[in-house]
């Protein structure tokens, strides 16, 4: 699926699986991202710019996956608990084991 985006003035047409509006979206993300570190850096050119915006969203996506793993590992912690307290509900020789 084709669909097109303009970031910063300029057209592009992203082929991708997603739906057109999620593509737009985050297009949408990406310019709001962008102005808001053009506006605190008006000194710098387009480029640089663009790629502190990159490096704002990577620093984001590493601090969301680390709580996503940390959060995962909370699961995990939660859900051995309730197994233990489960064989120890159950009467002897029907826990499986």
């Amino acid at each position: 699926m084709k669909t097109r985006i303009t970031i910063r003035g300029r057209q592009y047409t992203v082929r991708g699986d997603d739906p057109s509006e999620d593509i737009q979206s985050v297009a949408e993300e990406l310019e709001r991202r962008i102005e808001e570190v053009a506006g605190r850096t008006t000194s710098f050119d387009e480029y640089t710019v663009v790629l502190l915006t990159a490096l704002n969203l990577a620093s984001d996506l590493r601090r969301a996956r680390e709580r996503a793993r940390e959060r995962l590992a909370e699961v995990d912690r939660e859900l051995a608990a309730i197994g233990a307290m489960l064989e120890a509900a159950l009467p002897a020789g029907e826990g499986g084991s």
